[in-house]
């Protein structure tokens, strides 16, 4: 007679829960809603929980309670009472249909607040205890006893993974010894049992009578193995130690397995405690950089005869990598900057501080526009490895009549306009930063009076057809055409109004300024 074989290793597998939606039959008005149907029309209309089954003899209607769901949670059906109803049967169907697309409703605002509320519960914020890493020390190492004292296990222990997720380490334990932790890391692909967890599955070690190939951690007589994991991450693995022979019921593998997914939570909980912690600093820092960065922004209108500026930017929440600013240059005549980093976000707004700032401190000794820009120009290159480059246009008023010198380099935007007429002076040029020198493009332009210039960065497309979307130099030249008799400033709203109604609903970055001759 040949013994069966003895197995040690018992595997789980973990079916996933079914949801437990808001039922139908919980309305609690909806049975005196049927009487009164029946007793108003003549005919029986009776809600049916569940699938749809055969239609009995008699039935003259019948229709999910909520039809827009895959699954609806009943059905409503419709027969007549006795032979002669008060109503005929397309009234009452009527009724019934009315009364069909209530309950769904109903059920549809039910289940709304069902996943909103949970949804509320997620968001309720978290306030770190000021010994976070000691009370989650502890409620991991209470929560290991508490479910190994109940299913009679003699030590337990938690081994999360490691950031290359190529081994396992210890991190808590109950009823093993304290030098456990000083023991080095176990390779995973020598855990076997931990692998096997990790698929999801719950491994029961029965027996060991002898060294097994599912490489335990610890030498016991019996064990389980639990995977730890959120619904989107694996964490590791939890087990739980026996020092005798035993046999683990289902019972005991579905209360470890309770065990473990509480352990899966609280490390998920202190991970975003901690990243929302971090979080919430940075949005701190962000608010405040962005704060600083919009306080640098000029807020008083330069003073030059015969000129009005106006000046508007816009960018993502955050600092920005746009910006526009002016300053007295030594000749007299009034520098106006408009600069934009390539860099979008937080990531320009970096070079475009040190752009403002290069900007303005060559300002105190230069007073050409090409000039100040080949300064600044070579002030990023020196002092960055070649990544901080960026968009600017200088444009210096003079304090005299004559023209109006400027200089660009990168993407912007320059825009003649007059009453009725606009002309593009845009051009192509390289951007600041990106070498010693420079190829600038440097223009004059004689502005008469009630004619005005527009700075735009970044760079506008020429036409609608290439712009994606987005405004157009051809766009924007046109609705500044058609108010240039009015102030400068109604010339920013104009503009203003054109980057705000983007109907591709990105929030670029942009920064505007507006140069307008009057009379003398």
């Amino acid at each position: 007679m040949v013994q069966p074989r003895a197995t040690y290793l018992k595997i789980y597998r973990e079916e996933p829960p079914e949801a437990a939606e808001p039922r139908l039959e919980d309305v609690r008005s909806l049975p005196a809603l049927l009487r009164a149907f029946r007793q108003a029309t003549g005919w029986s209309l009776c809600y049916l929980p569940g699938p749809q089954a055969d239609p009995p003899d008699g039935l003259k209607w019948s229709t999910p309670a909520n039809p827009g769901e895959v699954t609806p949670p009943g059905h409503l059906r419709l027969h007549p009472v006795g032979p002669n109803p008060p109503a005929d049967a397309q009234t009452a169907q009527r009724l019934a249909e009315a009364i069909a697309g209530l309950l769904g409703e109903l059920y549809e605002a039910r289940r709304a607040v069902w996943q909103r509320e949970a949804e509320l519960a997620a968001g309720v914020p978290l306030v770190p205890h000021p010994e976070e890493p000691a009370q989650l020390a502890t409620r991991l190492e209470a929560t290991l006893r508490a479910a190994a004292q109940t299913t009679g296990c003699h030590a337990a222990a938690v081994y999360l993974l490691d950031e290359a997720t190529t081994c396992l380490k210890l991190r808590s334990r109950w009823g093993l010894p304290w030098e456990r932790f000083l023991h080095p890391t176990r390779p995973l692909e020598d855990a076997l049992a931990d692998l096997e967890a990790m698929l999801g599955h719950a491994v029961v070690l029965d027996a060991r009578g002898s060294p097994t190939p599912w490489n335990p951690p610890e030498d016991y007589p019996a064990a389980v193995c639990l995977p730890l994991a959120t619904p989107t991450t694996i964490l590791g693995t939890v087990w739980f130690f026996s020092d005798q022979r035993r046999h683990f019921s289902d019972h005991d593998v579905a209360v470890l397995e309770i065990v473990a997914g509480r352990l899966a939570s609280d490390l998920e909980r202190a991970m975003l405690l901690r990243e929302g912690m971090e979080g919430a600093q940075l949005k701190q820092q962000l608010a405040v950089a962005e704060r600083l960065q919009r306080n640098q922004l000029p807020t008083v209108q330069p003073v030059v005869d015969h000129w009005q500026v106006g000046a508007w930017m816009s960018q993502r929440p955050g600092p920005g990598s746009a910006f526009y600013d002016w300053h007295a240059l030594p000749g007299g005549s009034v520098a106006v900057f408009v600069g934009q980093a390539v860099q979008p976000g937080a990531a320009g707004a970096i070079p475009a501080t040190t752009l403002k700032a290069a900007l303005r401190a060559h300002a105190e000794y230069q007073d050409r526009p090409t000039t100040l820009l080949q300064k600044a120009n070579l002030t990023l290159w020196t002092g960055s490895a070649g990544d901080q480059l960026a968009s600017a246009v200088c444009v210096a008023i003079p304090a005299l009549a004559g023209p109006l010198p400027y200089a660009m380099a990168g993407q912007v935007s320059v825009i003649q306009v007059r009453s009725g007429h606009w002309q593009s002076l845009s051009g192509e040029a390289d951007f600041l930063g990106q070498g010693p020198q420079a190829a600038l493009v440097e223009r004059q332009i004689d502005v008469p009076p009630d004619h005005g210039l527009v700075l735009v960065t970044p760079r506008l497309p020429f036409d609608q057809s290439q712009s994606h979307g987005l405004p157009a130099e051809q766009l924007l030249g046109s609705r500044l055409a058609a108010v240039a008799h009015l102030e400068a400033e109604q010339w920013i709203t104009a503009c203003r109004d054109l980057f705000e109604a983007d109907p591709s609903g990105q929030r670029a970055e942009w920064a505007a300024v507006v140069l307008k001759r009057t009379a003398p």
